[in-house]
């Protein structure tokens, strides 16, 4: 399967990777100052925005290499906002050659255990949709997630994207057997590629913690603490983040 993506632009190419409340719309702020200089390609992983998410065992890392592979790509600087920092890393870990460098938004990452603040969040958005409230787990994740900067049209610009991802994935439960998606574990220490980590100040605990221990872990790796940031600072500061990645990407 060929993820559903977007490309703008021409140079060196950068893969944009959605957060988990998002999909590939969530970069449409940053996309005209980036493909001034780089081929941008934005991808919506399996289970968000147009791409389905089959009955079948897959690893989103393994997706990403056919997308990659289908336009021509050999190499990627790859920018990845929360979840989709951590499928950046799988896929740097299970295709090394494929990633020429790392901009960690805010990441995910398995080896950080929860806390009790997102395991809470957890348990009350399978409560909402246990009970069929699709729109309570809606605005329970934009409030959670969006920091203090983002305005109202923002927070309905995620409400959409995320009414969407449950919508796609709740389809795909109903599947039998249903979607098989392959658990990659990953080193931190073996990512040897120029890494930026990125966190905001006002986000969630866990988040904060996972952004301190990959800028320990990841050989080389600078972190940078943005202080008005919340979960998603692409969104709440969206000229700024752009500035970032620019400068990230130059050096």
């Amino acid at each position: 399967m060929i993820l559903a993506h977007d490309i703008d632009g021409d140079g060196p190419a950068v893969l944009l990777l959605h957060s988990g409340v998002c999909d590939r719309r969530m970069w449409e702020p940053q996309v005209p100052a980036l493909a001034r200089t780089h081929r941008v390609v934005r991808p919506d992983l399996r289970g968000f925005g147009d791409s389905p998410m089959p009955a079948e065992a897959y690893a989103d890392a393994d997706d990403l290499v056919a997308l990659l592979d289908s336009l021509g790509v050999a190499e990627a600087a790859v920018v990845g906002s929360s979840y989709g920092g951590r499928v950046a890393m799988e896929l740097a870990t299970k295709h090394p050659g494929r990633v020429s460098s790392f901009v960690l938004l805010c990441p995910a990452h398995r080896g950080v255990d929860p806390d009790e603040e997102l395991q809470a969040f957890g348990a009350e958005e399978d409560r909402l949709l246990e009970a069929g409230d699709v729109e309570g787990a809606v605005q329970l994740n934009v409030r959670t997630f969006l920091g203090p900067d983002g305005d109202e049209a923002t927070a309905e610009r995620i409400a959409q994207m995320q009414r969407r991802a449950f919508e796609v994935q709740l389809a795909a439960d109903a599947l039998a057997p249903g979607p098989q998606p392959e658990r990659v574990e990953v080193d931190p220490s073996r990512l040897a590629v120029p890494t930026l980590v990125v966190s905001g100040a006002l986000d969630l605990a866990h988040f904060r913690e996972v952004a301190a221990v990959l800028a320990t872990q990841v050989p080389g790796a600078e972190h940078v603490e943005l202080p008005w940031a919340g979960h998603m600072p692409s969104l709440e500061r969206p000229d700024a983040v752009a500035d970032l990645l620019l400068e990230a990407l130059r050096r």
